[in-house]
């Protein structure tokens, strides 16, 4: 499972959207690339003509169903011995934490037992050209076609042309449009809170249900019991949503207080329309500070029970001569004390 990443392996962190034409290009990461020795990129052609220097960072191809596209990759050779390079197309996707990844050319070979690419990535052939001989110090220009079957849906279908040497793997990302109607939408799911104070992160999945990459962004709003709590504002999250694909992405949230009970909400938008919102809440209690009060309300219940058990100990006990009762019998009467003249 190669992934694509800046240098060895392309990783792109965003795909702004062209309003006008409703496509979307990559604008970051270069496609170059490689281990020291030879490189890889798309020919210079009319879509880079507004660029510096004419370069693409990527192939972007266009068309309608049963359509034959066209393009070229550039191979150089910079050192003094011969390099043999292999190319193939390979489907695109997203890793569970987001990245840009394509499919191995032998699943086999890394025990994920799955059937092959049928995506964009099996619509791409080099013909003759898939194995190419550089000579030192020589640049190749391949071409290659793009073959859209008939019945293929409308909207992006990610892919990559991927040429290796030695174990080595470059990456050139392929966006392919086909036309037809498309659908910006995408849903939040799985909001949970983890951990609290500084070290607070809020986790949570997102899907894109429409047929379009996305570029999603991700506000933050949370409210406790006693009023509303610090969030984060909109920010542009560093991953490209592709379409049908599920990540699994977590947000710092330094803000978070660390004795109450919050409820968060994730609003994620994305160019095209596409918007979701979901809630989640959690106690966040300091659990250190409640292990130190029981334990020190044990400490004061087991000194009370004791000083208790203590003054009760030395109390003097009663004489039991003076709870004898007395023997029962007639009652005196009282004497009573004349005064007075007699009559």
């Amino acid at each position: 499972m190669p992934v694509l990443r800046p240098a060895r392996r392309l990783r792109r962190r965003g795909v702004p959207l062209l309003a006008a034409a409703a496509l979307y290009a990559a604008a970051a990461a270069p496609a170059a690339a490689a281990e020291p020795g030879w490189t890889a990129e798309p020919v210079a052609g009319t879509a880079a003509a507004a660029r510096p220097g004419g370069d693409r960072p990527f192939f972007y191809l266009a068309g309608t169903p049963g359509t034959v596209l066209e393009d070229r990759i550039a191979l150089a050779n910079t050192t003094d011995q011969e390099r043999t390079i292999t190319l193939r197309g390979a489907d695109a996707y997203n890793t569970p934490d987001g990245a840009f990844a394509v499919r191995p050319a032998d699943p086999a070979a890394e025990g994920r037992p799955q059937a092959p690419g049928t995506g964009a990535g099996s619509w791409i052939s080099f013909g003759a050209g898939a194995t190419v001989k550089i000579p030192p110090r020589t640049r190749a220009v391949v071409p290659f076609t793009l073959t859209v079957p008939p019945a293929s849906p409308p909207g992006d279908h990610p892919a990559a042309v991927v040429a290796t040497e030695g174990g080595h793997e470059v990456g050139v990302r392929v966006h392919l449009r086909v036309s037809g109607p498309t659908l910006a939408a995408l849903t939040v799911e799985d909001v949970a809170v983890r951990g609290r104070g500084s070290a607070a992160v809020v986790s949570y999945t997102l899907v894109n249900r429409g047929n379009v990459a996305l570029a999603p962004e991700l506000g933050l709003e949370a409210e406790g019991l006693f009023g509303e709590v610090p969030g984060r504002t909109g920010r542009a999250l560093p991953v490209e949503l592709l379409p049908g694909q599920r990540v699994e992405l977590t947000e710092p949230w330094p803000g978070a207080p660390v004795l109450d009970r919050v409820s968060v909400t994730l609003t994620v938008t994305a160019p095209g329309g596409a918007r979701a919102v979901a809630a989640g809440s959690r106690w966040l209690v300091p659990w250190n500070l409640v292990g130190w009060t029981g334990a020190g309300l044990l400490v004061l219940g087991g000194t009370t029970t004791a000083a208790l058990y203590l003054v009760r100990a030395r109390r003097p006990r009663p004489d039991p001569s003076h709870d004898e009762p007395t023997a029962a019998g007639p009652v005196p009467a009282p004497e009573h004390e004349l005064t007075g003249a007699s009559r």
